[in-house]
């Protein structure tokens, strides 16, 4: 008899192993867990009814006690090792997260096991790119922004020191002197901008606003620097036009897509801005006539401080595309860039009407 309780353990442990295995191979945790279940109850049952069938033929108790006690522990042993499955997904998981939280933003998870862990580790891989991205792009901002505040501040330092010394009168730098202190206040109103942005601190004051008016304001403050390029500017947008708008933010998004569209377009070139009227929304484009844009530049060109290429403007900071992006997406809009068929750029927004 003592054969027949080792024979029926072993048995038990084997059925219990191989189950295990085969629910380590199942899609989902909750398959895992509902066969971890039957497993533990359906072995011991075995157990129990081969033990009723021992008793009825030997009558031998302690027998049976072996018999179960086997059984129980194969079930056991069993669950132990699907637990292990399962509990060896969510270990390497955390290791990831600590790995990730001392600093080191490249780590990423390995998408593997179960669905739900497979899914689990996707997520966590996706918040850990958009971690690194952020953590990127601040590194970026402080250089960029070191940059750009150096040059008009040296600048600054000089003139002071040349008027110091004697060797030119105030009035001789004066002109240069604001010039300066301009695109400093500009590019200090640039990252204000961003970081409300960023923040979710923007606050829109929406109403109901004629789109001709906001156009006509924009393209009159570029129309000198325009002129002086040789460049035209136009506009086709229907008086009647309306959207639920912030103005003076929507108005600053016309200026600097037609000052990154003016800065792109040779002379004799044109730019235009034109409306569209859609059945839930207004789009409107801007339109240039210069060398159109890189194969990349769709996809970055809205990035702040992105000036690789011709998708932005040399003479400022790299920021106003961004800020324009930011401000379309606060009022539930959204902003791309294309090619024109007919040559140049098109850069296009969509306001709720």
């Amino acid at each position: 008899m003592i054969a027949l309780a080792l024979v029926v353990a072993a048995g038990s442990l084997a059925s219990g192993l191989a189950l295990a295995y085969l629910l380590r191979r199942a899609p989902t945790v909750r398959i895992q867990l509902a066969g971890l279940a039957l497993i533990a109850a359906c072995v011991p049952l075995a157990a129990v009814l081969l033990s009723g069938w021992v008793m009825f033929h030997m009558g031998a108790d302690r027998k049976i006690l072996a018999v179960a006690a086997g059984s129980a522990t194969a079930a056991v042993f069993a669950a132990l090792v699907l637990a292990q499955s399962i509990t060896g997904s969510l270990r390497r998981l955390g290791t990831t997260s600590h790995t990730l939280a001392a600093g080191e933003l490249s780590v990423r998870a390995p998408v593997e096991g179960p669905r739900e862990m497979a899914e689990l580790a996707a997520s966590f891989n996706a918040m850990a790119e958009g971690l690194e991205q952020l953590f990127d792009a601040r590194r970026e901002l402080v250089a960029w922004a070191s940059h750009d505040l150096r040059a008009p501040i040296a600048s600054l330092q000089a003139m002071l020191e040349a008027i110091e010394d004697g060797l030119a009168s105030a009035d001789d730098y004066l002109p240069t002197l604001r010039e300066q202190v301009r695109t400093l206040s500009a590019l200090v109103d640039d990252l204000f901008e961003l970081a409300r942005i960023d923040a979710g601190v923007l606050t829109l004051e929406l109403r109901r606003t004629p789109v001709a008016p906001l156009v006509t304001s924009a393209l009159q403050l570029l129309r000198p620097e325009a002129e002086a390029r040789g460049v035209a500017l136009s506009s086709e947008v229907d008086e009647q036009m309306e959207a639920q708008l912030a103005p003076e933010k929507i108005e600053r998004v016309l200026f600097n897509l037609v000052t990154n569209a003016l800065h792109h377009t040779p002379s004799d070139g044109s730019v235009a801005v034109r409306a569209e009227r859609r059945a839930s929304d207004l789009i409107l484009r801007v339109e240039d006539t210069g060398e159109g844009l890189p194969e990349e530049a769709p996809g970055r060109m809205f990035d702040r401080f992105w000036r690789a290429d011709r998708a932005r403007s040399s003479n400022g900071a790299g920021l106003g595309l961004a800020i324009a992006r930011g401000l379309v997406e606060a009022h539930g809009g959204r902003i791309w860039a294309e090619n024109r068929p007919q040559g140049g750029a098109c850069v296009s927004f969509t306001l709720p009407t």
